[in-house]
């Protein structure tokens, strides 16, 4: 088994590509042990010293690694963890809750809108920032005032440019297709 590997725009976080299918549809954040306990293989990636996040998207998982960890050092074990887990057959997930969109019901006009923002977000922006390591999700959509936010996982959580991403990209692309969005914030 070839694992490729691949830096992102966000120093702490290093994409691993295992060359098979990680997720399939989708992707899951792990963001401490607690929640790793879902996944054997994100079990055993936190149980490595200074790591700090893991997420799986359809066919790679990144690392996130504690800031004053280098790369030199945990780059094999986390290969050696990543090869052990796909030989061994185990499965990638216990607990198979989706952690996509928030799933909150919107009614009449509002739930026209929010479909509309789903579906720029599926179709156009979350491709292209899995490419990066990361993924963008819906959390919720406020009528009275127009924001929408965002929640950014993988790579993207904590990038020194998810703002500039965030603003100049997801913003703008949101505010010119869909009119009643006046502005887009990052939850956490």
């Amino acid at each position: 088994m070839f694992i490729q590997t691949e830096n992102t725009p966000n120093p702490e976080v290093l994409k691993f590509l295992p060359g098979r299918e990680v997720l399939g549809e989708g992707a899951r954040e792990f963001r401490d042990a607690q929640e790793a306990a879902a996944s054997p293989l994100a079990k055993a990636l936190f149980d490595l010293d200074n790591v700090s996040r893991v997420f799986f998207g359809p066919d790679f998982l990144t690392v996130t690694k504690d800031p004053d960890a280098d790369w030199p050092h945990l780059k094999a074990p986390i290969l050696a963890a990543i090869m052990d887990h796909f030989t061994s057959g185990a499965p990638l997930l216990t607990d198979m809750s989706d952690q996509g969109h928030d799933t909150t019901e919107y009614e009449g006009e509002t739930a026209q809108i929010v479909a509309e923002i789903k579906e720029l977000l599926d179709s156009r922006i979350r491709p292209a920032v899995a490419q990066d390591g990361g993924d963008i999700v819906f959390s919720r959509f406020e009528p009275e005032s127009g924001v929408v936010y965002l929640h950014m996982r993988g790579a993207c959580s904590g990038c020194p440019s998810s703002s500039a991403t965030l603003k100049a990209g997801v913003e703008n692309m949101l505010r010119h297709y869909v009119p009643e969005v006046t502005r887009v914030e990052q939850t956490l």
